[in-house]
């Protein structure tokens, strides 16, 4: 499953009422446990992105494929000690899968990768638990650049 990402440049809204659908990148490129990694490298490479989602196959019920886990870079790049060839997704992917609600607060998004020590939670529709889309620290601090987190005054030398 592989859907264009989209990186605001600023919130509409303040940060102290944004909420992680506000700041997420929308869509969510994926793969399945048996993809190779090098697969999932080329994906990343190609998408631009720093972790991809990793889905089992549909269940019986609805044909949905069921969330897993993530691979992210970091994954990939403690993987290189191994042998690459013969490592797949399923395999790889130690970064723990959180998610968060898309009408969350970016504070409770932010505390979740704080606790958690992961830099991308899934963003799941609040109606239907499926992914929409993924938020990142650098979402994070893409809302509070934009002028709507936190102030400081920096003095020029």
């Amino acid at each position: 499953m592989v859907s264009a990402a989209y990186r605001p440049d600023q919130l509409s809204v303040p940060f102290e009422t944004a909420t992680v659908g506000d700041a997420m990148s929308s869509g969510v490129i994926s793969c399945s446990p048996e993809t190779p990694l090098r697969v999932v490298a080329r994906m990343m490479t190609t998408y631009g992105v720093h972790a991809i989602f990793v889905f089992e196959g549909a269940n019986e019920v609805d044909e949905t494929p069921r969330l897993w886990a993530v691979v992210s870079d970091l994954d990939l790049v403690a993987a290189t000690q191994l042998d690459l060839d013969s490592l797949t997704a399923g395999a790889t992917a130690v970064t723990p899968l959180v998610s968060v609600a898309a009408g969350s607060s970016i504070a409770e998004a932010g505390s979740l990768m704080a606790q958690y020590g992961i830099a991308h939670l899934a963003v799941t529709d609040p109606a239907s638990c499926r992914p929409i889309g993924v938020i990142s620290t650098l979402d994070i601090a893409r809302a509070v650049a934009a002028g709507h987190g936190p102030r400081e005054t920096f003095a020029s030398a």
